[in-house]
């Protein structure tokens, strides 16, 4: 944990919802909340848990990351 005020203390999770804010819900139109939430979860599941690389896993998806080590933890 970073100290008080550090700015690179929140820096994975802002890294997270940059991502998925312009990688589904900026390019999607939703016209109900339920909506939103249904395709934003459709993402994190399927794109980016699934298939998208990750540079702090070694340019592999955080499932292939875990299926290779054996072992599930967090980068």
């Amino acid at each position: 944990m970073a100290a008080l005020g550090n700015p690179y203390e929140n820096a994975k999770a802002e890294s997270f919802f940059k991502t998925l804010k312009y990688e589904e819900v900026y390019l999607q139109l939703h016209g109900t909340f339920a909506e939103a939430e249904a395709n934003i979860g459709r993402f994190i599941d399927e794109v980016y848990n699934a298939k998208r690389l990750h540079s702090s896993l070694r340019y592999q998806s955080p499932v292939e990351f875990e299926a290779a080590d054996g072992v599930a933890r967090t980068a």
